[in-house]
């Protein structure tokens, strides 16, 4: 059985009391009986306080340097990812890609960093509006996963959820109808299969990552291929994700 995932990604937003006061309205809804793991990416300088607070939500990091250590000033390393108590990061979302040009050689060597200190993943894949509008949506999505994630072997991608997210779809209102949600996550449960296994591709969790909402969120999570979310503007209230995370 494929895990059911609601991840929030709080992004730049936020101050530490406000960031405080979601996460512990949250919390004390989120049972450790819920149908689904629910997680929250923070921004860092939230982690240590919000580790402080009792809860089935599990936190991330949005961002990290895959070194150990060294003098990459103002970055953060795997090690002090691990040592946060915050064991889950995102790698390859859109707007790392975009605005600080993370490429693929760079995302893979993320990928490996997480693997080698057992940190969690969830890696973004996604196309931007001019590569859907020319039809190439499937081969741009699918070298991105060929370059920074299918080297893994088979014990090592089983270790990974995947996150699908329309670049057109983000933080813009719009979101992909069911029919290409859908079609986009059983093409890459395809992919899985075609490097991997069935079984394999049976295993991995595949999110939806554009403008997942209250509204639409129920009738997303019942795609066959769909697992969750990964929600940007709608984890920013506590109604609007908790109801997201209801949808299951």
């Amino acid at each position: 059985m494929r895990k059911k995932i609601v991840a929030g990604n709080w992004k730049m937003n936020l101050l530490s009391a406000e960031a405080q006061e979601l996460f512990s309205t949250i919390s004390k809804e989120v049972t450790s009986s819920e149908k689904c793991d629910v997680m929250v990416f923070s921004p860092s300088l939230f982690i240590s306080k919000l580790t402080e607070i009792k809860s089935n939500v599990k936190l991330g990091f949005q961002n990290f340097y895959p070194e150990e250590k060294g003098a990459f000033t103002g970055e953060i390393s795997i090690t002090q990812v691990k040592d946060s108590g915050a064991d889950n990061v995102l790698i390859g979302h859109s707007e790392r890609r975009a605005y600080f040009h993370e490429d693929h050689g760079f995302l893979k060597n993320k990928v490996d960093a997480t693997l080698k200190h057992s940190v969690n993943v969830i890696f973004c894949c996604g196309e931007p509006l001019e590569e859907r509008e020319a039809g190439n949506e499937l081969k741009y999505v699918k070298q991105q996963l060929i370059d920074s994630l299918f080297h893994l072997n088979a014990s090592e991608i089983v270790k990974c959820v995947i996150a699908y997210e329309p670049v057109w779809a983000i933080g813009t209102g719009k979101t992909a109808t069911i029919e290409q949600a859908e079609s986009m996550h059983k093409s890459i449960r395809s992919w899985i299969e075609e490097k991997y296994n069935s079984e394999i591709a049976n295993s991995i969790s595949i999110l939806y990552g554009g403008s997942c909402n209250a509204a639409n969120a129920k009738e997303l999570f019942a795609c066959p291929n769909v697992d969750g979310g990964l929600i940007g503007g709608a984890a920013l209230d506590a109604n609007s994700f908790l109801q997201i995370i209801a949808s299951f």
